[in-house]
C-alpha cells in the first residue's frame, strides 16, 4: 500500500480524465489520495471530486500565491469546513517566495490563520514553503509557542536546518519527483537522515513527474517512483518505505480511514 498524500485532482489538466487516473492509482497499489485546496473559495469543486470517489479525500485552505486574495477568510471558516467527512486537513497555506504572487506580508497572515485553524480542529496543516527557511522555521516555532498542531512540509526543497526545525516541532516532510531528480542529491542527503516516523510521499500532480515519467504530466499512480527512491537512499526495502510512510500518513491524518484490509 502507498499513498499520495498530496495532488490536485481539480486541476484542469486531469479534467478530461479523472476516472482513469483514479483508477490507474488503484491499479498501482495507491490506496488513498488526498486532493489538496488551493483556494477556499473552490472547494465545491474540490469536495465534489472527493465525494465522487470513496478513496480520495480534501484539505481546505489558501495557497501562497493567493493569500491576499482570500484574507477574509479567517479561521474560524475554514475550521467550519471540516465539519465534511472528506476535509481531512488544512491548507496549503504558507510561504512562497520564489514567485512572490502575493505580497509576503499577506501570505504570513494567511498562514498563521491557517495554523489557527489546524491548532483548533486538530488537523494536519498541509504547508508549502518555497525559498523561505528562515522565515518559515521562525513562524512555526511562534506559533508553536502558543501551543502545538500537526503539519507537514509539503513537497520539501527547503535546507537541512528547516527540516530540523520542523521535525523538533514534531512536523512530517514530504517528498515529491523532486527527489529523484538529478541536481537532488542534497535533498536526498537530508531524506536519507530523517527520523523513519517523520516521512511522507507525495506527487503534487500535475507537477513534478518523477523519474522516468519526467516532463510529463505527474499522476498520482507515479507516487512508487518517488517510494523507490527514498528506499534506496535509506537503505530499506520498497516494502518497508510503503509500510512506514503509509502508517506516518495515517498517524498524521488522522481523519482518513484506512482501507478494510489494512485495519484488520
Amino acid at each position: 500500500m502507498l499513498i499520495d498524500s498530496h495532488c490536485h485532482l481539480d486541476f484542469p489538466d486531469f479534467a478530461d480524465e479523472l476516472d482513469g487516473v483514479v483508477a490507474r492509482a488503484r491499479a498501482a497499489g495507491i490506496d488513498r489520495m488526498v486532493t489538496i485546496s488551493t483556494r477556499v473559495r473552490r472547494q465545491s469543486e474540490l469536495l465534489a471530486i472527493a465525494e465522487r470517489f470513496p478513496d480520495v479525500y480534501c484539505s481546505v485552505g489558501t495557497h501562497p500565491h493567493h493569500a491576499h486574495e482570500e484574507l477574509d477568510i479567517g479561521s474560524a471558516e475554514l475550521a467550519a469546513h471540516t465539519r465534511n467527512p472528506k476535509v481531512v486537513a488544512i491548507g496549503e497555506a504558507g510561504l512562497d517566495y520564489h514567485y512572490d504572487n502575493s505580497p509576503r506580508d499577506a501570505q504570513e497572515r494567511g498562514f498563521r490563520a491557517h495554523i489557527v485553524a489546524a491548532r483548533d480542529t486538530g488537523l494536519p496543516l498541509v504547508i508549502h514553503s518555497r525559498d523561505a527557511d528562515d522565515d518559515m522555521a521562525r513562524i512555526l516555532e511562534e506559533e508553536t509557542g502558543k501551543g502545538t498542531f500537526p503539519a507537514v512540509l509539503h513537497c520539501f526543497t527547503g535546507g537541512a536546518d528547516l527540516a530540523r526545525r520542523a521535525i523538533a516541532l514534531g512536523h512530517f516532510i514530504s517528498f515529491t519527483g523532486i527527489l529523484t531528480f538529478k541536481n537532488s542529491a542534497a535533498l536526498r542527503t537530508i531524506a536519507a537522515e530523517l527520523p523513519a516516523e517523520r516521512i511522507l510521499v507525495e506527487t503534487d500532480s500535475p507537477y513534478l513527474a518523477p523519474g522516468r515519467h519526467r516532463g510529463k504530466r505527474n499522476e498520482p499512480a507515479y507516487v512508487i517512483e518517488t517510494a523507490n527512491v527514498l528506499a534506496e537512499v535509506r537503505g530499506v526495502s520498497f516494502d518497508e518505505i510503503a509500510r512506514q510512510t503509509s502508517e506516518n500518513f495515517f498517524r498524521l491524518f488522522a481523519k482518513v480511514p484506512r482501507p478494510a484490509a489494512a485495519a484488520a
